[in-house]
């Protein structure tokens, strides 16, 4: 019994893992998966063609999910970039990188690269300190 269920687990723990490796599939990856099936595939037992069509069809909706994501991401910052100069020459309080509270008149308002790169975050500056928008407080006049 004792090897039966320790192989079910073992099993369990591989499936969550190919399901993490599946969600990070983009659509290179998947076309390059396709092309490798495509040349690899029997060829007395060719893909059925509703089957090559349905992948196809999956394909389109990935590259226009992700399309659609880049643009939503662009409006977003849009909007953000124009709320936030709304607030140059207010007094604002917000919190620092440093969780110290940050009270002034708002000078500049900034898109930058994080510290690891990745992306890119809005920061407003008061003076010599800065914080993120989302990290905002308080707006006044």
């Amino acid at each position: 019994m004792a090897a039966i269920s320790s192989g079910i687990g073992a099993s369990s723990s591989r499936t969550g893992q190919a399901s993490s490796a599946f969600a990070e599939v983009n659509t290179d990856d998947f076309l390059m998966l396709m092309i490798t099936e495509l040349q690899n595939q029997d060829p007395l037992d060719p893909t059925d063609n509703a089957e090559f069509l349905q992948q196809i069809t999956q394909i389109r909706q990935i590259g226009a999910n992700d399309k659609l994501t880049s643009t939503l991401d662009q409006v977003l910052a849009g909007q953000n970039l124009t709320m936030a100069a709304g607030m140059i020459g207010k007094t604002v309080t917000g919190v620092d990188d440093a969780n110290a509270d940050v009270t002034g008149t708002v000078d500049r308002i900034a898109f930058e690269a994080t510290a690891d790169g990745s992306e890119r975050e809005l920061r407003v500056y008061v003076g010599n300190r800065s914080f993120r928008v989302d990290r905002l407080r308080q707006i006044t006049d």
